[in-house]
């Protein structure tokens, strides 16, 4: 097998549609979110790479789901060993499925371990930002929609079954017959 250098092809190719993706206003929504709800967080200066090493750990995200929901996250790991880090990631991936947030929402432990894909990451922690209004906390985004159940009575029912919707028409008794649009149809030998 050939040895090629990273970025070759096809990999290239989705490294920049994963890249063009990324929305830097975005991301300085969730850091300022992040440095809100944890106030002894150093902020990092800007851009990708510096979120990703500030992210990188997995201890700020750790802090910040204890902040939302205290003793989600158990046990912190402070090593700078790498299986260390990826647990805090999957530590904090855990307390994120346990408050409700999509798995569609998240991330993968990867995604931010190796950054993979930070337009993830950042959405990931946008989706715990806006699950944090619901739960009465300082959030960002708009605040996620409630469950609106509706109950109807048999009789509700029943007459909701006569009524043709708007959306279906409506013939007014009319028919086909007669029609006669454009030019007819013309055989010839």
């Amino acid at each position: 097998m050939a040895n090629r250098p990273k970025g070759f092809g096809f990999s290239a190719e989705v490294s920049k549609k994963i890249d063009g993706k990324y929305d830097e206003g975005l991301e300085a929504q969730v850091v300022e979110w992040i440095c809100s709800m944890l106030p002894d967080a150093q902020r990092p200066s800007g851009g990708k790479d510096e979120v990703h090493a500030w992210l990188k750990d997995g201890i700020v995200i750790c802090n910040l789901a204890n902040a939302l929901q205290p003793g989600s996250v158990r046990k912190i790991n402070t090593s700078k060993m790498a299986f260390k880090q990826m647990e805090n990631i999957g530590n904090f991936l855990t307390a994120c499925d346990k408050l409700g947030i999509k798995k569609l929402d998240l991330f993968q432990t990867v995604d931010l371990y190796e950054g993979t894909n930070m337009p993830q990451v950042i959405s990931g922690i946008y989706a715990l930002g806006r699950k944090a209004q619901t739960m009465g906390k300082q959030g960002i985004g708009p605040k996620e929609s409630e469950k609106n159940e509706r109950n109807f009575s048999e009789e509700q029912l029943r007459e909701g079954r006569n009524v043709i919707g708007l959306q279906m028409g409506s013939n007014k008794g009319a028919s086909q017959a007669g029609q006669s649009f454009g030019k007819t149809r013309a055989i010839i030998d």
